[in-house]
């Protein structure tokens, strides 16, 4: 892989949806750089410390929320001396999102109170009562013609679609949950899935006129639901529950038709392969050897590079309880992600926090474990290709691929990479460290011959 030299930034970085660009906070301003050469293309002045970024659907526009102060500004890449400020007064904004036509963005305002759809074409608005969550329970269809919003009122949960044409409401029906979580559209628009907070079980499906199709609740006593992700296929619905278990639903017949448990102990028939990170001491000729004080400060941390161990089952996973006196226990489903195909799933038990496990959906099996030294800060797939990457807050990026495994490097001093994200044509990575980031040019995977174990 090769990388680029680091920069400056102090919060937010995303690639543009057309992966031509990418947007930078530094502090108050809004740097705006090409992909390919990480040149300086625009460079905006907001009023306050940039919290939040989010790129409009057609790279157009951009997004910045102030939230200290509270306000949004948006800039356009287009018209550079276009400006928009959004303020909401008393009411504050507590999140703000673009529509699909990019030329609308929807403001949650403190305490919910409302949600409030501002046009960037005509200066006309329209209000939401009493929206449910500031920055979830909205979701839109894949043709971008319809919005879901969840709201509560009157100790009850509703559902509202709105045509994202005109923003009138369509219709408003009432759910069956004590205290709505999350809402999702089905790939296909053609259902609604929402689920219920952590104290109960119970993830339902519904079509847009009102009718439920179907309700699932897989056990009744304890924590519930923690994560709900749709397969970018659209046939597949898996359910991250607090119980560690991952289960998953066809979309045709809504029945569980698989299971996983995530277990600290491993034993046979498991197939998977399970790759361990272990240190490996660098090589250091007589002609390197230094006395000097600065080279053992400089380099007490060069002398071990990475690499995965191959390792044999059985094995026992390193692995947390969390005390059953604390609110929000370190345990359950907290990362799930599918694979651009859809054949895979990766997931992370929350009580196992340095654990990636990886499912093969076709084979309805444990394709493979890594076992890393750190907890697994993010995990992400590649857009174009079953390749899936990693990072735990160290100096490596880590790397899986049906192939096998294999750790990365990152050639910069100092540079601990605690989140990235991949550009939507899969051919560079956005790396962050806690005060900067870098690029990499990502390469294709190694081919179905290469080695399972490797490092570099």
């Amino acid at each position: 892989m090769e990388f680029t030299e680091a920069y400056k930034q102090s919060g937010p970085c995303c690639f543009s949806p057309n992966a031509r660009f990418i947007a930078v906070a530094v502090d108050y301003r809004l740097v705006i750089r090409d992909t390919l050469s990480l040149k300086v293309v625009q460079l905006f002045s907001c009023l306050d410390k940039i919290s939040y970024i989010e790129w409009a659907l057609d790279s157009e526009y951009i997004l910045c929320g102030l939230y200290k102060r509270p306000m949004i500004q948006a800039w356009s890449l287009i018209q550079p001396e276009w400006t928009c400020k959004i303020d909401e007064g008393p009411a504050g904004i507590a999140y703000a999102r673009w529509s699909p036509d990019s030329r609308h963005i929807l403001t949650t305002s403190d305490f919910q109170l409302r949600l409030t759809v501002w046009s960037l074409v005509n200066t006309a608005c329209v209000h939401v009562q009493w929206p449910k969550h500031a920055s979830k329970g909205v979701s839109f269809t894949q043709d971008g013609k319809f919005a879901a919003i969840c709201t509560r009122h009157d100790c009850k949960d509703y559902i509202n679609l709105l045509s994202c044409h005109n923003w009138e409401i369509m219709g408003v029906f009432a759910v069956d949950t004590l205290d709505l979580a999350d809402i999702q559209w089905s790939p296909d628009d053609s259902a609604i899935v929402i689920w219920d907070s952590p104290l109960e079980y119970k993830v339902l499906v519904y079509s847009p006129d009102g009718r439920c199709l179907f309700k699932y609740q897989a056990y009744e006593s304890g924590l519930g639901v923690k994560s709900v992700s749709w397969s970018p296929c659209g046939q597949f619905l898996a359910i991250g529950s607090y119980d560690q278990m991952l289960r998953v639903l066809s979309y045709l017949t809504w029945k569980t038709f698989a299971e996983f448990t995530h277990l600290s102990n491993v034993r046979a028939p498991c197939c998977a392969a399970i790759f361990k990170e272990v240190d490996e001491p660098l090589q250091i000729g007589m002609s390197e050897l230094s006395l000097s004080g600065d080279y053992m400060q400089g380099n007490s941390e060069g002398h071990y590079s990475v690499r995965y161990d191959v390792t044999e089952v059985p094995i026992t996973l390193p692995c947390q309880k969390p005390p059953a006196d604390k609110p929000n226990p370190k345990q359950g489903i907290g990362l799930m992600s599918w694979s651009n195909d859809s054949q895979y799933v990766c997931t992370r038990n929350d009580s196992m926090p340095t654990i990636l496990w990886i499912w093969d959906m076709r084979h309805l099996e444990l394709a493979a474990i890594l076992v890393q030294k750190d907890p697994i800060r993010a995990a992400v797939w590649d857009p174009t290709c079953t390749r899936l990457v990693l990072c735990t807050g160290s100096s490596h990026l880590y790397m899986w691929t049906p192939s096998g495994a294999y750790c990365v490097s990152v050639p910069l001093s100092q540079f601990n990479v605690t989140d990235l994200k991949w550009n939507s044509d899969g051919s560079c990575l956005l790396l962050k460290d806690k005060e900067s980031f870098c690029c990499a040019a990502a390469p294709l995977p190694p081919d179905e011959s290469s080695d399972y174990s490797s490092d570099d």
